[in-house]
């Protein structure tokens, strides 16, 4: 299973790096008006570094305005449960809620859903508190965050997540910034 966890993650690190191949492949099944957006990702890429590990995060997405550490789950099923594997899952973000809150950062989810016909499979989350300030601040306020089961155990339910291309696009439109035009 591992193996194939690691595609996905190759598969966000292609995506938010803008490799054109890997952009023009996933943008084919999107709708016209959201594949010119999201192919945008070519000329504004992110540099991102995998940075997987035992109980670490799988990658960090960074540029100028803003930096995020990420951690890829993926899954044929529409909701993922912190508590399976032995409770894993719950180990790991409590580790990643520490990690990030002393240095005010924050932790994003993406859901990959396996073997599910959508032309947009990934999904994003918030996965920790967002910051106070700053850009990511903003970002991050748009975003779903994780659920709870009525136990208080964090879960993702895919349909919930925000859809990559519409993640990309929100961070587009807030860290544009405002031509000559539009300001005079």
């Amino acid at each position: 299973m591992r193996r194939y966890a690691s595609a996905y993650e190759r598969e966000l690190k292609d995506l938010l790096q803008g490799d054109p191949r890997a952009v023009r492949a996933y943008a084919k099944g999107l709708e016209p008006s959201d594949r010119t957006e999201f192919e945008r990702i070519i000329d504004e890429p992110f540099l991102v570094i995998r940075a997987a590990g035992s109980l670490g995060l799988d990658l960090i997405a960074l540029r100028r305005e803003f930096a995020f550490p990420l951690e890829v789950k993926s899954s044929a099923e529409d909701t993922i449960y912190f508590t399976a594997a032995g409770g894993r899952g719950l180990v790991q973000l409590e580790g990643h809620r520490k990690a990030v809150a002393r240095v005010g950062l924050t932790v994003l989810y993406a859901y990959r859903r396996v073997g599910y016909r959508d032309p947009d499979p990934w999904r994003m989350y918030i996965g920790t508190k967002a910051p106070i300030r700053g850009i990511l601040n903003l970002v991050c306020r748009r975003l779903p965050t994780l659920d709870t089961t009525r136990e208080g155990n964090a879960i993702i339910h895919w349909e919930q997540g925000m859809p990559l291309s519409r993640f990309l696009s929100t961070v587009r439109f807030l860290t544009e910034t405002p031509s000559a035009e539009t300001t005079t």
